[in-house]
């Protein structure tokens, strides 16, 4: 039985609704879409969504993300479940996402994410602290293995090569809600090699570089 189906329950948008801003970018990107197929912009307006909605995506969020592009309520479910970038309940202000994959790992992502919750005054991995500002949770690779072990905090900045106790200053510093340097702990350039960079190392334009 070949069964099609046409049309879907309307959505339930109560509570949440695009921005004047963000209705425009939302407008703007699905625009670049064939007619039609305005359900490929899914997971940019589900992104929009989550920054706006305090970085989460609620069954408002999803419901609304629905009818703007005219999907069935659970095909953008399926998406907002399946990424991780996307969070299905609210998280602290600060979300510290530790790295678990296989360069972390060795280098003692286990005892970074260790020393996180402690810092954070919590016990599970995904659990807010009381105050709200921090939640610690483990991902997987991060794509920063030359300088591991990592966490990124909220989604843009990396703190690499850290150690339990670097883990546990800069999760504290974020409880009080103070801005910390992003990059290496350790005052590593880039990617460099631990004892320092091997090659192209002349300055380019002179000794034949």
């Amino acid at each position: 039985m070949n069964l099609k189906i046409t049309s879907y329950p309307a959505p339930k948008t109560d509570g949440f609704v695009f921005s004047s801003e963000n209705l425009a970018k939302a407008k703007d990107y699905m625009a670049r879409y064939p007619e039609g197929r305005q359900a490929s912009a899914v997971i940019y307006l589900l992104y929009l969504a989550q920054v706006q909605n305090g970085n989460w995506v609620s069954d408002a969020c999803i419901e609304y993300v629905a009818e703007l592009l005219e999907m069935a309520p659970i095909r953008v479910y399926e998406v907002a479940s399946f990424y991780t970038m996307f969070n299905r309940k609210p998280v602290g202000k600060y979300l510290v996402q530790v790295c678990r994959t296989t360069h972390c790992w060795l280098n003692g992502s286990d005892a970074i994410a260790k020393a996180c919750l402690e810092a954070a005054g919590t016990t599970h991995l995904g659990e807010t602290s009381s105050d709200g500002m921090v939640t610690v949770r483990e991902v997987e690779c991060l794509g920063a293995c030359c300088n591991a072990p990592m966490f990124q905090v909220n989604d843009r900045d990396y703190y690499e090569d850290l150690t339990p106790e670097r883990a546990q200053e800069i999760v504290a510093a974020l409880k009080r809600d103070e801005t910390v340097q992003p990059g290496s702990q350790k005052g590593r350039l880039a990617s460099v090699p631990e004892g320092g960079p091997t090659t192209l190392q002349a300055t380019f334009g002179k000794e034949g570089a």
